[in-house]
């Protein structure tokens, strides 16, 4: 059965081997890439969540459960759809418009 991945959906994903600062281990990751890329391409785009960390102009910070948690968005990377784990949930709809404007301030303004 194949996994169904949507924009804005957050997955564990296996994020290792990394080198240097990269964003490591599994951890969640929001799928940013677009829906037909994600239907139709072996690969896809994540950017990783952490909850460690400062709130920085790049990074949106969301709340899962009762913990602060930060979209880390200059950590963004194209992956594998095998690193996949588990679906965790899908970001909110004020959460995506922040994260979009985050994107589009940082890769096209």
């Amino acid at each position: 059965m194949e996994l169904k991945i949507k924009q804005y959906d957050i997955f564990w994903v296996d994020l290792n081997p990394t080198i240097g600062v990269e964003i490591n281990k599994v951890r969640p990751c929001v799928i940013v890439s677009p829906d037909e890329i994600n239907r139709n391409v072996d690969t896809i785009i994540v950017a990783p969540i952490s909850s460690k960390g400062t709130s920085l102009p790049t990074r949106l910070k969301i709340q899962s459960g009762n913990k602060k948690q930060f979209v880390v968005l200059h950590q963004i990377r194209a992956i594998d759809k095998r690193r996949l784990k588990q679906y965790i949930g899908a970001l909110h709809f004020n959460e995506i418009y922040k994260l979009k404007q985050i994107i589009r301030e940082m890769l096209v303004d």
